[in-house]
């Protein structure tokens, strides 16, 4: 298996847990229907019954490649039986053992309740036995090899390097990155990575036919021949320092709303920050291009929906207040009335002078504004 290999599925963890499950397993073969699909495996095992849900999900395909990275054991080696090819690093292990289950008793027995629970465990055994000499058979079918030599290294388990592993042929083949040399650019790959805007990497360039005959290590471009460079009339590079060149001439119109500059695939595009609309939106900002906006259907739906929300808030409120203007200009029309209740200031009735207490509070707050005027 290639090192830029592009993986659609990492399967780690408990197999049966959130990062190991069946579901989305389906799910992500489903999506690529009639296609190759990469699967990178990493766990210590799990449940049997998704590991064989996951195995039947795979031969159903019929294009899975399972890779083998770190330890791995149990029910992460049974899902990966599916596969069409397995491969390892020579770093990863491997696990094969006999199924177990859960068990526990606690309490006082009767000799009834011992023969009982007895009953229930030769019950259980039965279950493993047969459980075992399917997933042996299952591992003797991909090794090539008797069920009973299967049954036998699990029941004595143990882990197994690489190398042990492929020799029993769990696996196909084994990888070791440290031997691969560096990927080599030729003028098509240069040529496609100007066109896609990417930056061209500082790998090493092509000299000779055999270098040129190395297979392209980006998985977008073809592989360069002679025929290609012999016919080409300028090299890639030239062209690709042409068509930047040739873009920073251009000088687009300035936009008078607030934006901020971003680049995306090293083409310069504005970002247009309009706070209302990215509010609905749900957005940080809009991505403009020489002027333009484009909006997905969703978020054009989503602009409508918004419009028309406050456009019947708008109305509402308009009416209720028609209606309480009219209340108003009826309140207007009747006479005003008249009020019989008089207050009077019984201190000043009685003898029209300050009492000691009115006196005292008043000279407190003379006192309180000179000081409030010291700075």
């Amino acid at each position: 298996m290639a090192k830029n290999t592009q993986y659609h599925l990492h399967l780690k963890g408990y197999v049966g847990g959130y990062d190991f499950d069946a579901d989305y397993v389906d799910y992500i073969l489903a999506k690529n229907s009639g296609k190759e699909v990469h699967v990178l495996i990493d766990s210590l095992g799990g449940q049997s019954n998704t590991a064989l849900s996951i195995f039947s999900a795979f031969r159903r395909h019929g294009n899975v490649n399972a890779h083998f990275v770190g330890m791995n054991a149990s029910a992460a080696t049974i899902a990966s039986l599916g596969a069409k090819r397995i491969t390892m690093d020579t770093s990863a292990m491997y696990l094969v053992h006999k199924c177990s289950v859960a068990f526990f008793e606690w309490g006082h027995l009767n000799a009834d309740d011992l023969q009982t629970l007895i009953t229930n465990i030769e019950h259980q055994k039965k279950d493993l036995d047969k459980l075992d000499a399917n997933i042996a058979q299952m591992y003797a079918t991909r090794c090539k090899k008797e069920s009973a030599e299967l049954l036998a290294l699990m029941k004595e388990g143990g882990w197994l390097t690489a190398q042990e592993a492929l020799a029993w042929g769990f696996v196909d083949e084994l990888t070791d990155y440290e031997d691969e040399s560096a990927p080599i650019l030729n003028d098509n790959t240069v040529q496609a990575l100007a066109d896609a805007g990417i930056p061209i990497p500082n790998l090493p360039r092509a000299t000779d036919g055999a270098a040129r005959a190395k297979p392209n290590p980006f998985e977008f471009c073809r592989v360069a021949t002679e025929e290609d460079e012999v016919n080409a009339e300028q090299s890639a590079f030239a062209r690709f320092f042409n068509s930047l060149a040739s873009f920073f001439k251009s000088n687009p119109k300035p936009s008078t709303l607030n934006t901020q500059p971003s680049t995306i695939n090293n083409q310069p595009t504005m970002e247009k920050i309009l706070k209302n609309v990215c509010a609905i939106l749900a957005l940080e900002a809009l991505e403009s291009d020489e002027g333009n906006i484009t909006l997905t259907d969703a978020q054009a739906e989503s602009l409508e929906s918004s419009i028309t929300a406050d456009k019947q808030t708008i109305d509402t409120l308009n009416a209720q207040i028609t209606s309480l203007n009219a209340e108003i200009a009826e309140l207007k029309k009747k006479p005003a009335e008249t009020s019989s209740h008089v207050v009077e200031d019984k201190h000043e009735k009685s003898t029209g002078e300050k009492s000691a207490v009115d006196r005292y509070f008043e000279s407190r707050a003379n006192a309180k504004s000179l000081y409030d005027l010291i700075p």
